[in-house]
């Protein structure tokens, strides 16, 4: 019988014309759009307090957002953070260096826009890293044969870690030093993908296009999902933004007096 997964023939085309230059150009999975469309928002207190408020995503990413309009936060002003992410990684474990340029990206944002005339009630930041069996970072492809090797080397590794670290500012009520409240949030996703994926299928997905602009070069939303064999932990994680752990984030910001979240999932 015949297998799309262990067919030897490819076609020869050029690779996807763009990488990091225009990465945020690439179509978005339209399921997002289409289910948040469809769902009233989520009642919570602290979602409720920010209705008709300033609230800025730090991040051009169109999955963050996609993930955020689910939860009722549609009006969302996106200002990517212009942090450079160079951070040196041989200074930090894995989980310190994402949840570093989560911070980054989030001050640079808030600082940047907290003097402006429509001050921000909220800045949320995101960054999401790979982390491979043996410890190595993998962020986002430079090119095509950078964007095969990794799919490849995922491929063959065993499963890898998924790590999004998320930040969230509001600035305090009474303009109390320093004029900010930040709560911070990591996550981790084991992610294994399936052993019996041949050359030819990773090669035909890397010319798609869809995950030259995604840490780890595929995206579990879309076509990356033919990669994947099984997950351990939240998926949304996977997509870029852990939405609980975002939510509790908000809430403490939003409500600091508050010791126990109300926050139930």
């Amino acid at each position: 019988m015949f297998s799309w997964w262990n067919t030897s023939e490819s076609t020869q085309e050029p690779p996807p014309p763009s990488y990091r230059d225009e990465p945020d150009n690439l179509p978005s999975n339209p399921h997002y759009a289409q289910l948040a469309k469809r769902l009233r928002p989520l009642d919570l207190p602290c979602l409720n307090v920010l209705r008709g408020k300033r609230v800025i995503l730090a991040s051009a990413s169109p999955r963050r957002k996609e993930l955020l309009s689910q939860i009722g936060l549609k009006d969302i002003d996106v200002v990517p953070s212009d942090f450079a992410e160079d951070l040196d990684k041989s200074r930090y474990t894995a989980i310190e260096y994402v949840m570093e340029t989560a911070q980054e990206k989030c001050v640079s944002v808030y600082k940047q826009e907290i003097d402006s005339d429509d001050e921000p009630a909220l800045v949320i930041s995101a960054d999401t890293i790979i982390c491979s069996y043996m410890g190595a970072i993998v962020e986002k492809p430079l090119n095509y044969p950078d964007h095969l090797a990794m799919l490849k080397g995922l491929r063959d590794d065993e499963p890898h870690k998924v790590i999004t670290a998320v930040c969230v500012m509001s600035p305090t009520p009474d303009g109390r030093s320093p004029g900010y409240l930040m709560e911070t949030h990591v996550e981790e996703t084991v992610v294994k993908f399936d052993k019996n994926v041949t050359d030819e299928l990773i090669e035909s997905y890397v010319r798609t296009g869809e995950g030259a602009d995604k840490a780890g070069g595929y995206g579990i939303q879309g076509l990356g999902t033919i990669l994947v064999e099984s997950i351990n932990g939240s998926f949304d994680n996977v997509v870029g933004l852990p939405l609980r752990g975002t939510l509790k984030a908000i809430e403490a910001v939003i409500f600091p007096q508050e010791v126990e979240t109300d926050i139930v999932l």
